[in-house]
């Protein structure tokens, strides 16, 4: 199969190894961030390249003038959080980088705000015909995208929008047959 994925059990990179699994991910950051971080548990999403790892904050208790002040208030409570905690959040990083083999990325939320850290953008590579190209042209040409690779991010974002639902269903089909074939026999 070379390299990609690998039959549903992983992600072949460089030198035909897989990437550890990560399904204990959130077990593992819950236990290691520091108390006091976040109230309650962060949220943790995984893919192949990466981990992202956000947290809301300790809800505010002063009282603001409006919703304006208050957004500040909360964004100005995030870029603290997000000074006061760098250095250790290198250090838990290159630790679950280590374990996990994926780049890890942190963010935090608080009210109605909420701020993503220095996240991955990984370049996809793909093939397309005329009829898919025309589509990415005149994205581009009606200015909505920059180019042919922001026009198909911007594709993709409007998709997952969209479709949240039935990929969220689609997720859950695919790790309940992981599940199964992990179950299966190993005819290895």
């Amino acid at each position: 199969m070379g390299r990609g994925w690998h039959g549903g059990r992983g992600w072949r990179g460089k030198g035909g190894s897989e990437v550890p699994g990560a399904e204990d991910a959130a077990a593992w950051f819950a236990g290691r961030l520091p108390e006091g971080w976040f109230a309650g548990a962060p949220e943790v999403t995984v893919d192949r390249d990466e981990i992202i790892v956000v947290g809301e904050l300790p809800a505010l208790t002063e009282e603001y003038e409006d919703e304006a002040a208050r957004a500040a208030a909360e964004a100005g409570r995030i870029s603290r959080f997000r000074e006061e905690t760098r250095e250790e959040r290198i250090e838990i990083a290159r630790q679950a980088e280590h374990r996990y083999q994926r780049k890890v990325a942190w963010g935090a939320r608080l009210g109605g705000s909420e701020e993503l850290f220095t996240t991955l953008a990984a370049p996809v590579m793909t093939r397309l015909r005329q009829p898919e190209r025309k589509v990415l042209d005149t994205l581009v040409d009606a200015g909505v995208a920059r180019s042919r690779s922001d026009a198909l991010a911007w594709a993709v974002r409007l998709v997952g929008e969209h479709a949240e639902e039935w990929l969220a269903e689609l997720r859950h089909a695919m790790s309940t047959v992981d599940e199964l074939r992990a179950k299966g026999p190993d005819l290895g």
